[in-house]
């Protein structure tokens, strides 16, 4: 059977101890379209900030009581689950330097994983990683 579906992206949740900074970093920095904030659905206290990132939905959930746990330290091999997302640009060595100078934790600068292929990850404020990757191949 499989999945059919009615979207070529998927929406990705991110729950956020601060809406702020990661505001800061997703809208601001990284250039993310802020689409609306609405109230969590379901009984949740807390707003979803939802932002567009080319057809991908990034949901920036603010819940009113922050849960205590945090991500796995230590990046892709710090524990399983989901550990980073991945986008695909054309300004990897930019964007790097950009969230370089902004403060934030660059964790692989810029490498060349295969011929033509460049990658870097950086930490967004909670501690998730973020992938970009340039293919010049």
């Amino acid at each position: 059977m499989g999945v059919q579906l009615a979207k070529d992206a998927i929406d990705l949740g991110i729950v956020i101890t601060d809406s702020e900074a990661s505001l800061a970093f997703y809208r601001d920095l990284l250039g993310f379209e802020h689409v609306a904030d609405t109230p969590m659905p379901a009984g949740m206290n807390g707003t979803m900030h939802r932002l567009n990132c080319g057809n991908t939905l990034i949901k920036l959930v603010k819940l009113d009581d922050v849960p205590e746990a945090r991500p796995a330290k230590g990046g892709i091999a710090g524990g399983t689950g989901y550990r980073y997302f991945t986008m695909i640009v054309d300004n990897l060595a930019e964007i790097t330097g950009a969230v370089k100078d902004a403060g934030y934790k660059v964790r692989i600068d810029s490498a060349e994983v295969r011929p033509g292929v460049t990658i870097s990850m950086v930490e967004d404020p909670d501690g998730n990683w973020v992938e970009f990757v340039e293919d010049k191949s």
